[in-house]
């Protein structure tokens, strides 16, 4: 069976989760990539209630679906980063979120993504997508200048608060998915690089490969699965445009999702300057089983037609690697 296809749930959240396993069935995924937000998956439920877990995998079963990975980006987001404000606010549980004390929300956020990785082995998937924050992120354009001292200090600070989370990944047998993503520790090759040093390159700390943020930055997706081979542990697929024309650039201008005066913009998969093709060849040739996930993010396309749409064009071109006797007949040709 060729990898299975599953449809990230993040930004469904405002469905309930019964709706979206119709629709997703009723599409053809394969699965879900269920995030923690709304009803489709509480952290706290799931190893507070004995019955919850059991009454998810049975209401995807209904639907035919499956599930191979859970997400929780926005918690994540809270471990690691300074300032902490209204922004978290506004995608935080209240009960993490609470008193709204920073370093108070970065331990509560810490401690749920531990419970994250227990529940994950409950619901029986080895994998949590999602963010890290960032402590340094704020200091990205280097000006006014900062010293090596204080880039330093933000990634021991991130060491410091995920390796303890990453010891319970490793005690139930679950890894983490780092997203490598703008407002992260780790957002292009370099600080990948730096990321993954800072915690000791340990097997708990993997990336969800996500082309999209590679493309407006300049980056090669192809080429970081390659770089980083043993580590991709979860692909997402979300597809990206760029329009620079002179005016509009990549850091966006503060203009709105799907601003035409933006420098670039989340499209449907297949519609942006993604080489899906080569992609998969990649994920191919470093020898990657798991799960591609759609991750609907498209302002300028109807999503029930567009995540319709996304799992047709990614099934058309997830091939499977050649066997080895196709691989020893093509050798004699030669």
């Amino acid at each position: 069976m060729t990898r299975p296809i599953t449809l990230f749930t993040g930004q469904w959240a405002d469905l309930p989760f019964e709706e979206v396993c119709r629709l997703a069935a009723d599409w053809g995924y394969d699965g879900l990539e269920i995030a923690c937000s709304g009803d489709h998956f509480e952290v706290d439920k799931a190893l507070a209630d004995d019955e919850y877990v059991p009454a998810k995998l049975a209401q995807l079963e209904r639907h035919g679906l499956r599930v191979w990975t859970l997400s929780n980006h926005l918690v994540g987001q809270a471990v690691c980063d300074d300032p902490i404000d209204h922004r978290h606010q506004n995608i935080l549980p209240a009960r993490i979120w609470g008193d709204g004390e920073p370093e108070g929300v970065r331990q509560r956020a810490a401690a749920e993504m531990a419970d994250t990785a227990r529940a994950a082995a409950k619901l029986g998937v080895g994998t949590v997508v999602g963010f890290t924050g960032s402590k340094i992120w704020k200091y990205v354009a280097m000006f006014p200048p900062v010293s090596q001292d204080v880039i330093d200090d933000g990634y021991q600070d991130f060491a410091d608060r995920w390796n303890p989370i990453l010891d319970v990944f490793d005690e139930v047998g679950v890894r983490f998915a780092h997203e490598v993503h703008p407002s992260e520790i780790a957002y292009d090759y370099w600080t990948t690089k730096r990321a993954l040093a800072a915690v000791g390159n340990r097997e708990a700390f993997g990336l969800n490969w996500d082309p999209s943020h590679f493309v407006w930055q300049d980056l090669d997706p192809v080429g970081f699965i390659l770089d980083f081979a043993d580590r991709i542990y979860h692909v997402d697929c979300k597809d990206t445009k760029k329009r620079f024309d002179g005016r509009n650039g990549r850091l966006g201008s503060h203009l709105a999702w799907a601003d035409a005066r933006r420098g670039w913009d989340f499209v449907s998969t297949g519609h942006g300057d993604v080489d899906w093709e080569e992609a998969f060849r990649a994920l191919n040739s470093i020898g990657y089983s798991g799960p591609i996930s759609v991750e609907w993010e498209d302002a300028g396309m109807d999503r029930l037609r567009g995540a319709a749409e996304a799992v047709t064009f990614i099934r058309n071109l997830v091939f499977d690697k050649p066997s080895a006797a196709f691989d020893a007949a093509f050798s004699n040709q030669k």
